[in-house]
């Protein structure tokens, strides 16, 4: 039994999720911890996204910040729960994707690892896309193989839909070996639109969204885009969709922007349920973890979409929808210290199983 911490920003850049889990035989979450992104890293952070003046330094300049709000927000946790640095055996840290092109053979997640160990005493592990990467593979989804150890269910077909900024699936059916794929976006249009018409950095509960009208002309037109007719393995991020794509994609359409919003909320539950029913037509229940799971007429649009099929959250597993990508790095860590694979060739198409991560020594 061992005590590890996952650390994760994700596409939102919102905040930094932060979560304790004992490992043994099965993973338990013991304790979480949020800590804000502030404006001008999440900026910052943004920005690296796309190519611009003075990359390298600034990017090195955001992950000495990115590492030393980590290592706060880790030190806040620690005391929270009444824990010394010595107890953990490692921190799992995902860092930030500025960069995910697996098909220019790169992926980029900057976090400072070294001084993240500095600043906290505990040994860490990153970088866990890179080696899939090297091995041919997409180097994401990751969390399938977490998905697959936490949830896996002896008689049921189960897919675990997170939907982060991106949305991506993990498909689980008994006695088969889990597959997994990027589905496209999840909140990341959407975040981008409403803060670019209501200054709010996301639409809680979709509630801007379900009072706007569906436009079928712009859904049409985005749907086209050859992601959504590609088959897994496949991943994606903000390379391809960002707001440039989609005023691509407006242009000489007179649409309201609360529209806009509807049509990009039936985007995302549209490319998340063909792609299922392409991949797992008998799925009898799917569950949903990330930001994605708290958008109510997100969530009832993939029931209507999936009749036949319990749509919910992975709280009704046992599980707040909120920590599991937390968790799956702080698991990640665990497989890179025990000697165990963390990919899975059948979701990332990597050349074989391998080990992820690069390790950090306290």
């Amino acid at each position: 039994m061992a005590l590890y911490i996952g650390v994760m920003s994700g596409t939102s850049l919102d905040g930094l999720d932060i979560a304790l889990i004992e490992q043994a035989q099965r993973t338990k979450l013991l304790a979480t911890h949020y800590i804000p992104m502030p404006d001008a890293l999440r900026s910052e952070l943004l920005g690296l996204c796309s190519p611009g003046a003075d990359e390298i330094a600034r990017s090195a300049e955001a992950e000495n910040r990115w590492a030393t709000l980590a290592a706060a927000g880790i030190s806040q946790l620690l005391q929270k729960e009444k824990l010394d640095a010595s107890q953990i055996r490692a921190i799992g840290s995902h860092g930030q994707t500025i960069r995910h092109e697996p098909l220019r053979r790169f992926t980029t997640q900057i976090g400072n690892p070294a001084l993240l160990v500095e600043l906290t005493g505990i040994a860490v592990v990153a970088d866990f896309r890179r080696r899939d990467v090297a091995a041919g593979g997409q180097g994401a989804p990751l969390v399938p193989a977490f998905h697959d150890a936490l949830f896996s269910h002896p008689s049921r077909r189960r897919a675990i839909l997170n939907i982060g900024g991106f949305s991506n699936l993990s498909l689980l059916v008994p006695e088969q070996e889990v597959r997994g794929f990027d589905c496209g976006p999840g909140n990341v249009l959407m975040d981008a639109w409403i803060l670019r018409h209501a200054g709010k950095h996301y639409d809680s509960g979709g509630q801007w969204a379900a009072g706007g009208t569906l436009a079928p002309q712009l859904l049409e037109r985005l749907s086209d885009d050859p992601f959504f007719k590609a088959k897994g393995p496949k991943s994606t991020g903000r390379e391809l969709f960002n707001l440039d794509w989609l005023d691509h994609h407006l242009n000489g359409l007179q649409i309201a922007p609360q529209d806009v919003q509807r049509t990009l909320l039936e985007l995302t539950a549209l490319s998340i349920t063909d792609s299922l029913k392409h991949a797992l037509p008998q799925v009898e229940e799917v569950l949903v973890c990330g930001g994605g799971a708290h958008n109510d007429a997100l969530m009832a649009r993939l029931q209507a979409y999936l009749p036949g099929c319990l749509v919910g959250s992975t709280r009704e597993a046992g599980i707040d929808p909120d920590w599991i990508e937390a968790m799956a790095f702080a698991w990640l860590a665990y497989c890179c210290l025990e000697g165990l694979p963390g990919n899975r060739p059948s979701v990332t198409a990597a050349k074989g199983s391998r080990i992820l991560g690069a390790i950090y020594p306290a």
